[in-house]
């Protein structure tokens, strides 16, 4: 095993119950924070443990300019890793429910951010597992402690210095991944302003997917070789609203060998945490 960036169902369940492999589910709804939690006890794939965007993927106890889902320390990440049982060693798989791989791509990428290459999603997710009648399991998980020590690369997150010292940009450098009508101003359900950082492009997460699976890999690149208009991945950086979906680019840019974009990890809800910052409205 030595997937990266995505794995489909029948290849994970040829891999279920090897030793050197540990799945983790990501379920979660914004709607209800704990029903994710609640549908991994009912029914999870073979021995997963449980990972919670809120208290796991993220570290509430960070202030509002860090944005809705904070990045957690690379401590708090690690003490994680060891309770679901994964070392160094081990190849990981995330899955979602199936609506979108929003934190299971949180999940990815902070294995990432860690260093952890042999992470990957599972496309289409618990839906795309259960369609096929693949197996589940309700019974209580319990791995075996893992061991890691995660330190984290400060090189692939971008600060709000940063993103305010390139507005000047030609547009392109920045990626938004919320939908179309939060990105333009017309509503917005979660944050204090409404609209987008200047210079911004929108590409709402959702266009990497088809039929609740990631689209492939060369339609991918075309898609995202044409936002980036000649630039390098590693010359743009990617936001959303709390700096969750924003992981779902990363993903599926890696998934069309256009690796190395960078976060913007508070994106638009740590952006406008300061009023005197600009904003821009409309397409």
């Amino acid at each position: 095993m030595n997937w990266q960036t995505l794995v489909s169902p029948e290849a994970l369940a040829a891999a279920i119950g090897r030793a050197d492999l540990v799945v983790v589910d990501c379920r979660h709804a914004l709607a209800d924070a704990d029903a994710g939690e609640r549908a991994w006890r009912e029914s999870h794939l073979p021995g997963a443990g449980h990972a919670h965007l809120d208290r796991d993927l993220s570290d509430h106890g960070k202030p509002a300019s860090l944005g809705r889902h904070p990045l957690p320390d690379a401590a708090a990440f690690s003490a994680l890793l060891v309770r679901l049982g994964i070392t160094p060693a081990h190849q990981v798989v995330a899955y979602d429910a199936g609506d979108g791989a929003m934190a299971a791509a949180r999940f990815w990428w902070l294995m990432r951010l860690a260093g952890h290459a042999r992470v990957a999603v599972l496309d289409g997710g618990f839906a795309a597992w259960t369609a096929q009648g693949l197996p589940v399991d309700a019974e209580a998980v319990s791995p075996v402690p893992g061991q890691y020590t995660a330190h984290f690369d400060a090189g692939q997150v971008v600060g709000t210095d940063e993103i305010a010292a390139r507005l000047a940009d030609p547009a392109g450098w920045l990626l938004d991944a919320r939908a179309p009508e939060r990105f333009r101003g017309d509503v917005e359900p979660l944050d204090p302003v409404a609209g987008h950082i200047p210079g911004a492009r929108n590409r709402p997460f959702s266009a990497n997917l088809s039929g609740g699976r990631f689209k492939p890999a060369e339609v991918l690149a075309a898609e995202f070789g044409a936002l980036l208009g000649g630039r390098a991945a590693s010359e743009v950086v990617l936001s959303c609203g709390s700096g969750v979906t924003a992981c779902h680019h990363a993903l599926a840019m890696a998934h069309a060998g256009l690796p190395g974009a960078r976060l913007y990890a508070p994106s638009w809800s740590g952006w406008v945490s300061d009023r005197a910052r600009p904003v821009a409205t409309g397409d």
